[in-house]
């Protein structure tokens, strides 16, 4: 795989941005002109030395709003930990850089709406949770990367993401059609990473999870529901937990989105909104579109609904079991679990009854596992599906009691864990396991 550059210096000049790629032994240059927006590849002899010098993390890409095209670069990263030997970072600040040297050719309404556009980006990416690698490819699962071709292997890291969640694929349009630029540019995916070091029996192992959101159908709570007529849910995110000891690897992977037919919640003055299903679409034709492409990708499919099965989410608890019967496909299965009903009064210990219901199941699914001489041993041949009204809190719930129990089954058989002991009796990974955000 052609990695990407690792670290930039961003020259300026009145004509011309000038991005110096200051790897080690690289003369690279890529020139983009302010005027004509033409990028070039160049050395760095020819940049003036009149140019002001920055040093930047990465480029995240270029957009065209009212006062012309900007250019967006990442200013400041974080180290997250390292994942098989590569390096993952968080982008922490960004900057956007018009290539126009004035807005004086606006009228004022557009200058005020330039200002918004500006306003409404800025707020995007001061959203918490951007994340890439210069030499690894974080938008694919450990199994998908395992299952390529060698042609796939050649591609830059840019040709062969999974579109669905590099969120600066639309900024990366000019720099796509240019081959020669893509080691400048990276995949940047939305969510959430963390990486830690535990041990267990003093031995030391690597937990990693992996939260990749889908950069279709993104938005907030209430005002995104459903799905579109390409099949994509709302809000849509894979989570991988990956295991790494002594040169073995296990992956395991869930998914969750929202309820995927047509409905709706939106916000009004009541505490909680009426979900209303719509009445004058087919459903189903959007539904199998969402479910063919979760098969191709994910095997099998369970879906666990946490919904309430009575008040205002009771109909689209009985809409998703109808729809799914209907299909009458013999890779889905439905179960549906209410979540409050069942763990009211705070009884958590009824989130075993769901547990125990799909165990067998789980072990059916498997994971994916490589040993430490690289030969795969396991696959994952089909994922859980979960979601509640906003694929949040019952959501998180199940989802960590499911990778939890994976996770079990791979340290007893990386012999991390000896015969008969309890994961949730390692009082020291709990408590890394349970608050994972926190450093």
């Amino acid at each position: 795989m052609a990695s990407t550059y690792n670290s930039f210096n961003l020259h300026t000049t009145a004509e011309k941005f000038y991005i110096e790629a200051c790897d080690d032994g690289v003369g690279d240059v890529l020139a983009i002109d302010r005027v004509s927006t033409e990028m070039t590849l160049t050395v760095r002899k020819d940049v003036p030395p009149s140019a002001v010098t920055r040093p930047i993390c990465g480029i995240m890409g270029t957009i065209r709003l009212v006062a012309g095209v900007y250019l967006i670069v990442i200013t400041k990263k974080k180290k997250v930990g390292d994942l098989l030997g590569h390096a993952v970072w968080k982008a922490s600040d960004f900057d956007i850089i018009s290539y126009k040297k004035t807005v004086l050719h606006l009228t004022d309404n557009q200058m005020q709406d330039n200002k918004v556009f500006l306003s409404m980006l800025n707020s995007v990416l001061n959203t918490d949770g951007f994340y890439f690698a210069t030499d690894y490819d974080l938008t694919h699962t450990l199994q998908r990367l395992s299952n390529t071709s060698p042609e796939f292997q050649e591609m830059t890291l840019l040709e062969r993401a999974d579109q669905r969640f590099v969120w600066n694929g639309h900024l990366l349009r000019e720099f796509m059609a240019q081959p020669e630029l893509h080691r400048f540019v990276f995949p940047v995916i939305h969510g959430f990473i963390a990486m830690r070091s535990c041990c267990i029996n003093g031995k030391i192992f690597d937990w990693n999870l992996i939260s990749r959101r889908s950069c279709f159908r993104a938005g907030v709570r209430y005002y995104v529901r459903g799905i579109d007529s390409e099949g994509h849910a709302a809000n849509f995110v894979e989570t991988e937990q990956i295991i790494q000891y002594n040169g073995a690897k296990a992956s395991f992977i869930q998914t969750r989105g929202s309820i995927p037919f047509y409905w709706s919640q939106r916000p009004n003055l009541k505490y909680k909104p009426k979900p209303q299903i719509s009445k004058s679409i087919n459903h189903l034709d959007g539904f199998q579109r969402h479910f063919d492409s979760q098969i191709i990708t994910y095997g099998k499919q369970v879906i666990l609904n946490l919904v309430n099965q009575k008040g205002s989410e009771k109909p689209l608890e009985q809409a998703f079991a109808k729809m799914v019967g209907s299909l009458g496909n013999g890779m889905i299965k439905y179960i549906a679990f209410d979540f409050h009903k069942e763990c009211s009064r705070m009884r958590w210990h009824r989130l075993q009854i769901l547990v125990d219901t799909v165990a067998e199941l789980q072990d059916e699914f498997g994971y994916f596992l490589v040993d430490s001489d690289g030969s795969v041993q396991m696959q994952q041949d089909g994922t859980f599906r979960s979601n509640c009204m906003d694929c949040l809190d019952r959501t998180n719930v199940i989802q960590s009691l499911l990778a939890r129990r994976s996770l079990q089954s791979q340290l007893e058989r990386m012999a991390v864990l000896h015969v008969g002991q309890r994961i949730e009796e390692q009082a020291d990974f709990e408590k890394i396991y349970k608050n994972g955000k926190k450093k």
